[in-house]
């Protein structure tokens, strides 16, 4: 193996280890617990070690963020299998509150405004793609033209994202929380499906 083949796999493998740690800190004692020197001592590196793959701890926080929408991205893309439209939504939004529910502190991460807007706009991309993806096949199979689809779009997002804060009262819970996303996500999807169409004839409920 080449001098610099050899190195580049080493380099990459330390930065998966440095990930690892990260996340393994963060999942287990949440973000304050979460610094460099942590990690370089849990890497059993130096801190400068982790400094060369992380220019500082913002930039290992947006890469634990871009990780945990890779993560949700696998899962919508299962529920996306589904190959009813109204139940790949209900699924996508019983999903999105159980990933709540078993990452707790990773979620708060990935919709924490330290993090840059930009930044998480653009690691949430794909995520966001597979939902207007799921939108836009329950739109064509219902005959419903939304007016603005990307505020349909952000409308069942906000949705999704404010019942998955509930799930962290001990009054609701994770359980119940699914249960509320997937009616209100019904709720909604209804709604748009009795507004008048662009056709100008009543949608089909």
């Amino acid at each position: 193996m080449p001098t610099s083949t050899r190195r580049a796999r080493e380099r990459a493998n330390t930065r998966e280890r440095i990930i690892e740690a990260a996340l393994h800190v963060l999942e287990t004692e949440g973000i304050a617990a979460l610094t460099i020197r942590r990690i370089a001592t849990d890497v059993e590196y130096s801190a400068p070690v982790v400094y060369q793959h992380f220019a500082n701890k913002d930039a290992l926080v947006l890469e634990l963020v871009a990780h945990g929408h890779r993560l949700m991205l696998s899962e919508f893309r299962q529920a996306a299998q589904e190959p009813d439209t109204d139940r790949r939504m209900t699924r996508i939004a019983s999903q999105y509150i159980r990933f709540a529910g078993e990452h707790p502190h990773l979620f708060q991460v990935m919709n924490d405004p330290m993090v840059d807007a930009d930044e998480r706009r653009r690691v949430a991309e794909p995520v966001i793609d597979v939902l207007k993806e799921l939108l836009t096949s329950w739109s064509a199979a219902h005959d419903v033209v939304l007016a603005d689809f990307d505020q349909a779009c952000e409308i069942l997002w906000g949705t999704l994202y404010g019942i998955a804060s509930l799930s962290y009262l001990g009054s609701v819970g994770n359980d119940r929380a699914r249960y509320l996303a997937e009616q209100a996500l019904r709720t909604i999807l209804l709604g748009w499906r009795t507004e008048t169409p662009a056709n100008g004839r009543p949608a089909s409920s």
